[in-house]
């Protein structure tokens, strides 16, 4: 297993990096909130879970081992794959998910685009008990919520124009100290009910 990569930034796209590790460069599949912030051509270090399937290898990166960690774990749950894993970090934080199913807060768990109802009922089923406690989520101040926000919803797949409408719709929200990841739940409801 790859357990970090380390090195210059050479490329960007909406879900992905290439870092280049002693002149090779892999590819590692982000959240559009890694992303963020990464530059090209500057130094970065991701921490990494690798997936082996019959036909393909693929790398995911995160900002930290915590959301590593959080990706692995709710892939234990039943129809969780890496991509819908990846969604609930693109939508909740580590600390926010781990509220979420240790609370059975399905609406939480609903917002993420590819879980329903009763899926968000079986991850809370099965990973309450392993999930551990949650501990205060601390609000970001991170000033560039806006374009965050923007970029991860075109990242989950809608358009420019959508994800400016949705970004428009919470600004009043937003208030000195934005939580991202709440932000971006609420464009995502905004979206779900246009």
């Amino acid at each position: 297993m790859i357990a970090f990569v380390r090195g210059p930034v050479a490329a960007l796209t909406l879900n992905s990096a290439v870092v280049d590790v002693g002149g090779v460069g892999y590819q590692v599949m982000c959240t559009p909130g890694t992303i963020a912030g990464l530059r090209v051509g500057t130094e970065a270090q991701l921490a990494t879970s690798m997936v082996v399937r019959e036909d393909s290898m693929t790398i995911y990166g995160f900002a930290d081992t915590d959301e590593r960690d959080m990706f692995e774990l709710v892939q234990t749950a039943s129809g969780v794959g890496p991509k819908v894993a990846q969604a609930m970090l693109a939508v909740l934080s580590p600390e926010r998910l781990r509220t979420a199913i240790s609370q059975a807060d399905h609406a939480a768990l609903t917002s993420v685009p590819g879980i329903g109802r009763k899926g968000a009922e079986r991850i809370v089923v099965e990973l309450k008990d392993r999930i551990g406690t949650p501990m205060a989520v601390a609000p970001s101040s991170d000033g560039r919520w806006r374009g965050q926000v923007r970029d991860a919803l075109q990242g989950l797949g809608w358009s420019t124009r959508d994800a400016e409408s949705a970004v428009d719709a919470v600004a009043p929200d937003a208030g000195s100290d934005p939580d991202v990841p709440t932000l971006l739940r609420a464009a995502l409801q905004t979206l779900s009910k246009a």
